[in-house]
């Protein structure tokens, strides 16, 4: 079954939250939970519900989602505190704007363990990541267009475990708490453009993004109420600045352009 954003967002927003365990190797508390939501079930054939391996057990469910509430999130030095889960949600917003599918579904809202970010649960190998799949020729413009969200989004933990690979073959970006800074923080392990033009399809994309952004538009009050004033005028400085250059940068040679671990 296609996924309908619409319908997930509505499902994700609406439905009960049941929690199913926790994800490994998250740094801040991230769970795994399960969306139930008569609704959107209704629309559902049996083969058309993911099944994935949580404890050992075959688990199949209508929506499965990752929650990400704000008391679980580790505080940050140069990040406010409570505020990564709204990045996540901003994160979707440009997405979402720019048509490139690169994040899921993201809604904020209360859940088992108060409020926070929930995110349509991507199935997809764990060791299959952009490490392993780069080189597929099928997969460039994903690549290209999640580069250039990063640079947008000023992205500073794009890790090869944050891009996987759907069954479809789309790549999708998650873990974007860490955005959205004033100050330049790119670190990520996708610099194979780097001095390449800027695609002209992705360049109209980006270009509609900008009459998107000015002050009285929707998505720009939107982002207002999730960002503070100088992160919003900061992002559209940066996809100025973008389509200015015209071309993927280089990585920054003052500081490290590389998360750790890079997996």
């Amino acid at each position: 079954m296609e996924m309908e954003p619409g319908k997930v967002l509505r499902a994700l927003a609406e439905g009960e939250v049941v929690p199913l365990g926790m994800m490994p190797w998250s740094s801040n508390y991230t769970f795994l939970v399960q969306i139930n939501d008569e609704h959107y079930s209704s629309q559902l054939g049996d083969t058309d519900r993911p099944v994935i391996n949580v404890d050992g057990e075959q688990i199949k469910s209508d929506l499965l989602a990752v929650y990400k509430p704000r008391k679980g999130e580790t505080p940050l030095w140069d990040f406010p505190e409570g505020t990564l889960c709204q990045r996540e949600q901003a994160a979707y917003l440009v997405s979402s704007a720019l048509g490139w599918n690169v994040v899921p579904p993201t809604v904020l809202r209360n859940g088992p363990q108060g409020f926070g970010s929930l995110q349509l649960f991507i199935n997809a190998d764990p060791n299959h990541h952009y490490f392993n799949f780069r080189e597929k020729g099928e997969v460039l413009d994903d690549l290209q267009r999640l580069v250039l969200f990063d640079l947008m989004i000023n992205n500073a933990d794009r890790k090869s475990g944050h891009c996987l690979l759907d069954d479809e073959g789309h790549v999708w970006g998650i873990d974007h708490g860490i955005t959205f800074n004033t100050e330049y923080k790119v670190r990520t392990v996708i610099w194979d453009f780097a001095n390449e033009l800027i695609p002209t399809k992705h360049m109209a994309d980006m270009q509609k993004l900008q009459t998107q952004i000015t002050a009285e538009q929707p998505l720009a009050k939107a982002m207002r109420q999730l960002l503070s004033g100088a992160e919003v005028k900061a992002f559209r400085r940066r996809l100025e600045g973008l389509i200015e250059l015209g071309h993927f940068p280089q990585p920054s040679r003052n500081q490290r352009s590389v998360p750790w671990p890079p997996v």
